[in-house]
């Protein structure tokens, strides 16, 4: 049975989970392109941070950075053998349910486009494009995409 929860990032398999994604964005995009958080980032108090498991094996990960007027989606990764069971959509319903609670009216990502699993992950969950937010710069590989949940 795939259990949601909170986990930390700090834990052995987080970690590695982490690190495969850490892994694989700077294999696929430039330092400058690389938004994503370091683990210590992801401790921070304003940070949610989900795992998905079946038993003691971790198989998704998922962040929600709080960030007052909207909320973040970041360290959103299923590792390549649980790919197409579920894991993905089951951290998304989380991730907005934590929202909601948290009355964030808004969710908020930063994704590639060459990305494209992960895009449609994003758009059947209701996200669709949007301007550029927060403190990202300019590049020619970031997508941004929001949700309203208000």
């Amino acid at each position: 049975m795939l259990i949601v929860e909170p986990g930390h990032p700090l834990d052995p398999g987080p970690r590695a989970l982490l690190e495969q994604s850490h892994a694989l964005m700077t294999t696929l995009f430039t330092p400058e392109e690389n938004y994503f958080l370091g683990f210590e980032a992801l401790c921070a108090p304003e940070v949610h941070f989900l795992i998905a498991r079946e038993g003691a094996e971790i198989l998704g990960t998922a962040a929600l950075v709080d960030k007052g007027t909207y909320g973040e989606l970041k360290s959103m990764f299923t590792s390549p053998a649980a790919r197409g069971k579920g894991v993905g959509a089951a951290l998304m319903r989380a991730i907005e349910d934590h929202a909601r609670a948290a009355k964030l009216p808004v969710l908020k990502l930063e994704t590639a486009q060459r990305l494209a699993e992960a895009v449609r992950l994003y758009e059947r969950h209701g996200f669709t494009e949007c301007d550029r937010f927060g403190d990202y710069v300019p590049n020619d590989a970031s997508y941004f995409m929001q949700k309203r949940l208000d």
